[in-house]
């Protein structure tokens, strides 16, 4: 048996285990790159290529949750925190992404995380064709269609582009 090309993260074996259908691809890694580091290097437009930001809603207990946003846009946390009830959501800090999701900042995938946290979609990335989301590494992306976010993840569609 051929072994893939490429790693086999929790996210894979995630996508695999729900018989997702998905294509593997391998990017030369940029530190705060971000979205358009990775979009440039595999010549796609950076809206398909979708953030994966974990967050924390502020109350009498911070509760993190996971933001699937376009590539080229920002999350308006002001409207994010009204459509949750919350005073405040603010971004999770380096050890707390690690903690909820067990990957390490830029290299984090709504798939497979260490807990199950509550996923909220931008709702125009559900009118894209195809995708490109973190495969739980850096410098690994995974194209899928997008109808997988709210089949596997049950993720929720959500208006809160800034």
């Amino acid at each position: 048996m051929k072994t893939p090309d490429y790693p086999i993260t929790p996210a894979v074996r995630a996508l695999r285990a729900a018989k997702v259908d998905f294509v593997a691809h391998l990017y030369p890694y940029v530190e705060r790159g971000g979205t358009r580091a990775s979009s440039e290097a595999l010549g796609v437009d950076e809206h398909c290529v979708i953030k994966t930001i974990v967050l924390e809603a502020k109350g009498d207990r911070p509760r993190p949750l996971i933001v699937l946003m376009h590539g080229d846009r920002e999350i308006s946390t002001q409207k994010l925190a009204r459509l949750l009830g919350v005073k405040d959501v603010v971004p999770a800090s380096e050890a707390a992404v690690q903690k909820h999701t067990g990957y390490l900042p830029g290299g984090t995938s709504p798939f497979g995380t260490r807990t199950t946290l509550p996923v909220y979609v931008e709702q125009s990335v559900l009118a894209l064709e195809r995708i490109f989301i973190n495969g739980g590494k850096r410098g690994f992306l995974v194209e899928i269609s997008p109808s997988v976010l709210t089949t596997h993840l049950q993720a929720t569609p959500v208006q809160v582009a800034a």
